[in-house]
C-alpha cells in the first residue's frame, strides 16, 4: 500500500531528512585518504545519535553498520570495516539513513578524496544529474515510470548504464515501503503518484555494464565488469505542484 503522509508526519520526516543531510555533509568534511571505512562509519553513528536520532541501517535485517560505504566497483551496500583504507582518486559512495520520532530519512552521495580521473568525475556528475532529471515535472499525478525514463535517458545519452537489479522505494515509518521506484522505465506508465507520497529516488549508474554481482556476504553489490559505479539519493515529498527534497 502506498501511503499518503499527513501534515504531522511530513513535519517529522523533514527533521529526519535534515539529520540525514547533515550527517552526509559532516562525513564529506571529514573524509580523507588513509582512514578506514569503519572510522567513517563510527563518525556517522556518533553524529546521528548526538542529533537525537537512530541509525536506520544498523541492525536492519542484520546489517552490521550505520552506513553503506561503497568504493569504485562497489555499487551499493559495502560494509564498513577496519581493513578497507580509502585512497585518493576513488569514488566513495556513502548511503545513510536516520530515524527521528519513528520516521526515516534516506540519502546517498558519491564523494572522493583528491582528484578523480576525468571518466570517474563525469560518472559522478552525471549520476547526480540523473536524480535532478528524475524530479523534473514530477508532481501529483505523474506516472511512476517517468522517473526511470528520465534517469535512463540521461545516463545512457552520456554513455553510462543504469543498474536494474536495485531500485528506489517508498519511505516513511518503514525504510522500505511501496512503491518500488525503478531507475529505468517507460514514460506514461505505472501508478500515478499523489501529493503526500514520500519516496527515495536513487540512481545507481555504472561506467560499464548495468549487470551486477551480489557477494556472499549477503550485502555488497559489485559491477559485473568491475568498472566504477556512482550513487546519488534523496528522500522527496510529492506535492501538488512539484516535489520537496527532504534530504538536501
Amino acid at each position: 500500500m502506498i501511503t499518503v503522509k499527513t501534515i504531522e508526519e511530513i513535519a517529522i520526516m523533514r527533521e529526519a531528512g535534515k539529520i540525514t543531510r547533515d550527517v552526509l555533509n559532516y562525513l564529506k568534511e571529514n573524509l580523507k585518504a588513509g582512514m578506514t571505512t569503519k572510522e567513517l562509519d563510527r563518525l556517522a553513528y556518533e553524529f546521528i545519535v548526538n542529533a537525537g536520532a537512530t541509525p536506520s541501517f544498523l541492525g536492519y535485517h542484520g546489517y552490521p553498520a550505520t552506513t553503506c560505504i561503497s568504493i569504485d566497483e562497489q555499487v551499493v551496500h559495502g560494509i564498513p570495516n577496519n581493513e578497507r583504507i580509502i585512497k585518493e582518486g576513488e569514488i566513495v559512495s556513502i548511503d545513510v539513513g536516520a530515524i527521528y520520532k519513528g520516521y526515516h530519512g534516506d540519502a546517498a552521495r558519491s564523494f572522493h578524496v583528491g582528484d578523480l580521473s576525468p571518466e570517474k568525475a563525469k560518472l559522478v556528475k552525471v549520476t547526480e544529474e540523473c536524480f535532478f532529471k528524475a524530479i523534473e515535472n514530477l508532481k501529483d499525478g505523474t506516472p511512476l515510470g517517468n522517473i526511470g525514463y528520465n534517469i535512463q535517458q540521461h545516463a545512457e545519452s552520456n554513455g553510462f548504464s543504469v543498474v536494474r537489479a536495485l531500485v528506489g522505494h517508498g519511505i516513511g515509518k518503514n525504510m522500505h515501503e511501496d512503491p518500488s521506484v525503478p531507475n529505468v522505465g517507460k514514460k506514461g506508465t505505472g501508478i500515478r503518484l499523489k501529493a503526500g507520497n514520500t519516496i527515495a529516488i536513487e540512481p545507481m549508474i555504472n561506467m560499464g555494464t548495468f549487470k551486477v554481482d551480489f557477494l556472499s556476504d549477503g550485502w555488497t553489490v559489485l559491477t559485473q565488469d568491475r568498472k566504477p559505479s556512482a550513487h546519488y539519493e534523496n528522500t522527496v515529498l510529492i506535492t501538488e505542484e512539484g516535489v520537496e527534497i527532504l534530504t538536501l
